[in-house]
């Protein structure tokens, strides 16, 4: 990966942490865009410890503030990208949030749907020209086999009718694939491609949301250590499509463990993909 750059989303922790480091262990300019700046510097500058200073140079890691839940900090990092970076090698749309309490962004989306589906949407969106000059280069847009329990609402995206916290994240990662999937589409032919992907069950902070009872605590903690990923492990499918030669090409899939998997039909539905894209053009404000 040396001298491509790569943009990872939430890389201050968890699978964002992880891809960030072994990209940069394959000398990428990584640029870690995240909400908490201080968290991400502290992390940062772990990461620089464990991979290590390369005699060789090649490989790089900047901090640069985003937060997802405001479309107003989305465009000033966009900005800052646009004005400070000659190229864009690779986008991956990783941060995501978990199964929260009813909440709204600053712009008054239901925040799960807000940060892993809209804020995502519009910061590729401002980037696709960055992209395509740097072609060939990739998106990468971490989903989750929880996408399979969501369904696309249209009469009530943002849940001012119903909220329900397991349902919405499932829809907001549906919308994921299916925003990979016309983003896809609508790139066939300028050598930028994009596919979707699951990490599996990992070990992060995304689950700080879920309540597990005090009692039930020590035996949840046993089992996700005994079952679940670890971070590196999770982060794998996304560093493969981000770097691999196989993969070189390949565009508008879905991939879990490295491998491409089928989707259930709805992830599949190209009229309701384009109707979400419409519609989430006009939530973001790129068309009146």
């Amino acid at each position: 990966m040396r001298g491509k750059t790569v943009i990872i989303t939430g890389a201050n922790s968890g699978l964002g942490r992880a891809a960030a480091a072994e990209l940069l262990r394959m000398r990428a300019r990584v640029i870690m865009g995240c909400r908490d700046r201080a968290r991400a510097e502290r992390a940062a500058r772990e990461i620089r410890a464990e991979v290590g200073e390369r005699a060789d140079g090649g490989g790089e890691l900047v901090v640069r503030e985003l937060d997802l839940a405001s479309l107003r900090s989305v465009r000033a990092f966009c900005h800052r990208v646009l004005q400070e970076e000659s190229r864009l090698d690779v986008l991956i749309n990783n941060a995501g949030i978990f199964q929260c309490p009813y909440m709204k962004t600053e712009d008054g989306f239901e925040m799960q749907f807000g940060v892993n589906h809209l804020g995502h949407f519009l910061l590729t969106n401002l980037l696709l020209g960055l992209l395509k000059n740097s072609a060939p280069s990739r998106i990468v847009v971490v989903s989750s086999k929880l996408y399979k329990y969501g369904e696309i609402n249209f009469e009530d995206l943002n849940s001012e009718i119903s909220y329900n916290k397991s349902f919405c994240y499932s829809r907001s990662k549906l919308a994921n694939i299916l925003f990979a999937r016309e983003l896809a589409r609508r790139l066939e032919g300028t050598g930028v491609t994009v596919n979707s992907l699951h990490p599996g069950i990992v070990r992060t902070n995304l689950g700080r949301h879920v309540n597990i009872p005090l009692l039930a605590k020590p035996l949840f903690n046993l089992v996700s250590w005994a079952f679940f990923k670890t971070p590196l492990e999770g982060a794998q499918t996304s560093i493969y499509l981000a770097s691999s030669p196989d993969v070189e090409g390949v565009s508008g899939k879905y991939f879990g463990d490295c491998k491409e998997e089928e989707l259930l039909p709805k992830a599949m539905d190209d009229l309701v993909a384009r109707k979400l894209w419409d519609i989430s053009e006009v939530m973001v404000g790129l068309l009146k």
